[in-house]
């Protein structure tokens, strides 16, 4: 009998080994496009069906005909190469030699320090606040969003990222100027969870099997999101759970405001991590210590933004003066 029971859908057995790995949520969604697409691309064939020269041809597709960045070319095929060996457990080996993009990196749009403030200041709360830990303390939007009340150390002023990119967690400073705002946003958060408003009602998400193991946590002020959404979401239990803001209103909020405040560099949230960077290394900062803030694993990375500041000419200057 158990020869005959159906075997679980391609979905289903992606999210069950992904997540039993640990991968983040934001790796599993990314991957799972790339999977898709793959699967689209070969006419809904079965990837069993498919082998290394329907891979390479759909990773050569995308450096032709969809002209590609070369970091979403790798991110396919990491996300073809898991499926294969981890999922269904028949790695793919050699796929040849596939169309490959060659951009160089581009340097990031960064900001003036006068110019990253007037932005901010054209923000209401919560993104006023938000948008300042982005510059602040080099936090990516959906680290800022993910935030939770346990994750503030105002003692030690540092900030916990937890589950960053690559699944990492990391610490990075808390501004002196935030402490303030930050201990009123979490006194209100406290008052009203002790006082149990109706907005305290539902428990928070939590991530994978974690309500199960801890199911007082989701209730708990520490697991508390620092900004929460205003709507309720359903869980995969098909229960409401209240989730964090979502980053999509973060982005359109600073959007706006860069508009509004008449800069004309193509800036969005992501611009304020690029310069905090920046005016780290600007105000001699150690680069070995900008890297570990920003969590980036080579110090390689980094250096990019030595050539936004023109620290690469070891003390060159032009003809002119």
């Amino acid at each position: 009998m158990d020869s005959l029971s159906p075997q679980p859908r391609l979905r289903d057995q992606f999210r069950a080994v992904i997540r039993v790995n640990h991968y983040s949520i934001r790796t599993e969604k990314s991957y799972w496009y790339w999977i898709r697409y793959f699967i689209r691309f070969n006419k809904l064939r079965h990837p069993l069906e498919l082998g290394p020269a329907e891979v390479n041809a759909f990773l050569s597709w995308l450096a032709t005909d969809r002209q590609v960045a070369a970091a979403t070319q790798n991110l396919a095929l990491n996300a073809i190469v898991f499926l294969y060996a981890r999922v269904l457990e028949q790695p793919l080996g050699e796929i040849g030699d596939t169309v490959r993009v060659k951009r160089p990196p581009k340097l990031p749009v960064v900001l003036t320090h006068t110019e990253a403030m007037r932005i901010i200041e054209r923000l209401a709360e919560p993104y006023h606040l938000m948008a300042s830990l982005m510059y602040g303390a080099g936090l990516r939007v959906v680290e800022t969003s993910r935030l939770r009340v346990k994750d503030l150390d105002f003692d030690r002023q540092i900030i916990t990222v937890r589950d960053g990119k690559g699944g990492k967690d990391r610490t990075t400073l808390l501004p002196t100027s935030l402490l303030e705002p930050l201990r009123q946003r979490k006194q209100r958060i406290f008052t009203a969870w002790k006082a149990q408003d109706i907005f305290f009602a539902a428990p928070v998400s939590l991530p994978f099997a974690l309500r199960r193991k801890y199911p007082a946590a989701s209730r708990s002020l520490e697991w508390q999101w620092l900004f929460p959404s205003l709507n309720l979401c359903i869980d995969e239990d098909g229960n409401g759970v209240r989730h964090h803001r979502h980053v999509s209103s973060v982005q359109r909020a600073v959007k706006l405001a860069v508009r509004a405040a008449g800069i004309a560099k193509p800036a969005g949230c992501h611009t304020f991590r690029h310069t905090f960077a920046t005016e780290l290394l600007r105000r001699g900062s150690d680069i070995r210590t900008v890297q570990t803030l920003l969590g980036h694993a080579d110090v390689r990375t980094t250096q990019i933004y030595t050539h936004v500041l023109g620290q690469g000419f070891a003390g060159v200057q032009s003809p002119l003066g």
